[in-house]
């Protein structure tokens, strides 16, 4: 297979062309996100160059070329060949971070199935859900996870089999079959499915404020995007060492922590470990790690830690800091500079969008708490929501919406018509978000369309005043929502979680009330403030206001299956 890329017709013709030129594209050749990732860095001469560096709980580490990511992943196509799994089936990934959900999920593309990755901490129901919508084939697992899969299967017809990665001495039941990838024959030169930049290629389900999970399905055409904007706004270079924190249960993990690297051939840590800050500077300083792209709930963690213990290692490494996920507080920035020497850069978009979408791109200004600008090829605008037209007023606040034309946006919702198309309106993608645009250009965010708060007909957004509670020095975590007012119809109320060693008081409310009068507006005051352990928020750190807004209302809590337990 030659290393050519297919587009669909919109994207031919964009500033997407130099993504298109570095992948070797040609009109009508085929593409495989597998093959890209993999075979096609060894034919460009790297296949000794490190691939992944891997390393878990225990301090264990498993390296591997992009030779042995080649090998590995042509095995686990011509594995599930064997199992009768074929191009278009969903195939999903229920693993920790270990080396054969990697591998895996570049051997499914490679066979033409569709890649269903999701996080392994998913109790059955969540599991369960989303499994039945997508009518999954089969199931990647390891064995700590095996009993939630066995406990669903009698309720999931169309799972034909169920693949453990770990199964040395484990009983295993009808449908059930081991794979020691490693121990798999060789199977050079595995037959890539010949796929076409709009074959199906990943699955990612994603929660909205109410319904079901939805799967939200892209293509293999959508590298383009990943590629170019993992090379520019991420700023990846041949050698660096690139440390992404999200599981690739999310799309983070997948578009930016396995497609956008490995196309660039460039070597990624990856840690199959919880949060710790030591442990985390020790792997940068260890491996030392040149790019790090984390999230503002990480970040907040770290500062909450102190600038001594990052100090305490030799961090010296780090090139290039990026952030995604949620705003990124003013003061995470302003930290990050003091302690590493260097600025998170604040990176938007979203599992719909597929890849980066509106950035703080190297050497742009940062104005701390601005989203930054729109990505070259992504026309960005914020619309009026009544009219769903442009918004001619700088600092207005409207809804950030994105001309449907960059190649890695996705081709729908799976099963559910009807939600993909109400995503559109006047030649536009709603993003669901709300945010303003100064007069440099600079997207500001305001928050979910859902989370703005509307009290006496002004719009406040709770980002500013979220920033403003992280300033004093006992709050760790901050919420701001909307609760029910008889006059105003909406006034805020602030959830707060303490730093150790502070104690709730009618005091400390007081003291952290003045020093909001001194940053905010009289609309933005709160006029509650509660004092709680912990806050809602998704497996993957970011705070979902929308429970605690519902409960503020006695409204259904919706879809809580992606988030942590309290």
């Amino acid at each position: 297979m030659n290393p050519t890329l297919t587009l669909p017709p919109a994207a031919v013709t964009s500033p997407w062309t130099a993504a298109e030129r570095e992948l070797g594209y040609h009109a009508g050749g085929p593409v495989n996100l597998g093959w890209l990732t993999s075979d096609r860095i060894c034919a460009l001469g790297r296949g000794a160059h490190p691939a992944l560096i891997w390393e878990d709980s225990q301090g264990r580490q498993r390296r591997y070329t992009f030779d042995d990511l080649r090998r590995l992943s042509d095995a686990a196509a011509a594995f599930l060949a064997r199992q009768q799994i074929g191009a278009g089936e969903r195939v999903c990934l229920f693993l920790d971070r270990v080396p054969e959900l990697y591998f895996a999920f570049l051997g499914i593309l490679k066979l033409g199935a569709i890649v269903q990755p999701l996080f392994s901490a998913f109790g059955e129901d969540s599991l369960w859900t989303r499994l039945e919508d997508a009518g999954t084939a089969a199931v990647v697992t390891q064995r700590r996870h095996l009993g939630k899969v066995r406990r669903i299967r009698s309720r999931l017809p169309a799972l034909r089999q169920v693949v453990v990665v770990d199964a040395d001495g484990l009983a295993l039941e009808p449908g059930e079959v081991a794979l020691a990838l490693e121990r798999e024959p060789e199977a050079e030169g595995f037959p890539v499915y010949p796929a076409t930049a709009e074959t199906p290629s990943v699955l990612h389900y994603t929660s909205g404020t109410t319904g079901k999970p939805k799967g939200a399905q892209h293509v293999h055409g959508a590298l383009v995007g990943q590629f170019q904007t993992a090379r520019v706004a991420l700023d990846l270079r041949p050698d660096d060492v690139y440390w992404c924190n999200a599981d690739p249960g999310w799309v983070t993990g997948t578009s930016y922590g396995i497609l956008g690297p490995w196309s660039n051939g460039v070597t990624q840590v990856v840690l199959d470990s919880g949060f710790n800050a030591a442990r985390w500077y020790e792997v940068i300083a260890r491996h030392r790690v040149t790019v790090w792209y984390s999230a503002p709930t990480a970040i907040r963690l770290l500062m909450r830690e102190g600038s001594g213990l990052a100090r305490a290692h030799d961090l010296g490494s780090l090139r290039h800091l990026a952030s995604v996920g949620e705003p990124l507080n003013p003061e995470a920035v302003i930290w990050s500079r003091e302690t590493f020497g260097r600025p998170f850069h604040d990176t938007y978009w979203q599992t719909e969008t597929g890849c980066i979408v509106i950035a703080n791109l190297p050497g742009l200004e940062i104005k701390p708490g601005s989203m930054g600008k729109p990505f070259p090829g992504v026309t960005a605008t914020v619309l009026d929501p009544v009219r769903l037209e442009p918004i001619g007023e700088r600092g207005r606040v409207g809804l950030i919406a994105l001309r449907p034309d960059w190649p890695s946006m996705m081709r729908g919702y799976w099963g559910n018509r009807t939600a993909y198309e109400s995503r559109f309106r006047n030649g536009w993608y709603l993003t669901g978000d709300r945010a303003s645009i100064d007069g440099d250009g600079y997207f500001w965010f305001v928050g979910r369309d859902d989370d703005v708060i509307n009290t006496g007909g002004h719009l406040v957004g709770p980002f500013e005043i979220e920033s403003a509670l992280l300033e004093h020095a006992a709050v760790a975590e901050s919420a701001a929502v909307a609760k029910p007012d008889a006059v105003n119809m909406e006034v805020v109320k602030c959830f707060v979680v303490l730093k150790p060693g502070f104690v709730p008081s009618d005091d400390l409310e007081l003291e952290i009330m003045n020093g909001l009068r001194r940053r905010l507006s009289p609309l933005a005051m709160p006029q509650e403030i509660e004092f709680t352990d912990s806050l809602p928020k998704t497996r993957s750190g970011k705070i979902v206001r929308r429970v605690l807004r519902a409960r503020e209302f006695g409204e259904p809590l919706g879809d809580l299956s992606t988030l942590m337990e309290e």
